[in-house]
């Protein structure tokens, strides 16, 4: 039976993990996986205390703890790696910046391909998996939009979405209050330029007008705020 001694070691709380796996790649040991949707501590031998990972979590669900716990093992780190590096995490979910392209004014139909070029600029989206603090955000315009927002208008990516840095969220199917909290942290920790809240005209989709504007009040900037309505026929009802 291995030795245990009391040392600092790796805590993740699973109730706050959403499973985003950015924090798998930035532990070099590989002592943390994504197992059921959660990240988990596999070994206790693998985890060398030092929190690598500790900032590359959106929802705060990785700490340090000390507590009776198998020494760390180089050996062990070594015999687990692969020879290739692999995320263990959804790779759906890992953080990376796109080059966007000019859009061509030319049009083909939809049966001969079309011509508009994507104006995504990083991926992922979610406001829950984009992370709270990197390049994406400096210096950035961002746009906060509702999930509908990209489906209801048809020139969403050349009117709203060029240039900006986007997050998108669902008012009325998520829960607002860790997007509050998330936001807040987005804003009080980067430099950001202006913010655009882009919703739909039903009003259960304000929320998100909501949660931008008390994120914005916690964080003690003062960032400019456009707020955009999108009417479900596809047209801008309002700009403020």
């Amino acid at each position: 039976m291995a030795t245990k001694t009391t040392r600092k070691i790796v805590k993740i709380d699973e109730a706050k993990c959403n499973g985003c796996g950015q924090c798998v790649p930035n532990c070099m040991e590989g002592a943390i996986q994504i197992i059921d949707g959660k990240a988990r501590l596999v070994g206790d031998n693998l985890c060398d205390g030092l929190g690598n990972c500790l900032g590359t979590c959106p929802m705060d669900a990785i700490t340090i703890e000390e507590r009776p716990a198998e020494g760390f093992d180089e050996q062990a780190v070594q015999a687990k790696k692969q020879p290739i590096p692999v995320l263990q995490g959804c790779p759906g979910s890992m953080m990376r910046q796109l080059r966007t392209k000019a859009h061509p004014q030319a049009e083909k139909s939809p049966l001969e391909g079309a011509t508009r070029s994507s104006q995504l600029s990083h991926w992922p989206v979610q406001l829950a998996l984009v992370p709270v603090s990197g390049p994406i955000w400096q210096d950035a315009d961002v746009l906060i939009a509702a999930d509908c927002v990209a489906f209801a208008l048809p020139d969403f990516h050349e009117r709203l979405l060029a240039g900006k840095t986007l997050a998108i969220a669902c008012p009325k199917l998520d829960d607002i209050q860790p997007y509050v909290e998330k936001l807040a942290a987005i804003f009080a920790g980067n430099d950001i330029r202006s913010i655009t809240v882009a919703h739909m005209e039903v009003p259960c989709c304000s929320g998100i007008v909501y949660a931008v504007r008390e994120a914005l009040a916690q964080s003690g900037k003062d960032i400019p705020v456009a707020d955009i309505t999108v009417a479900i026929d596809g047209t801008i009802r309002s700009e403020a």
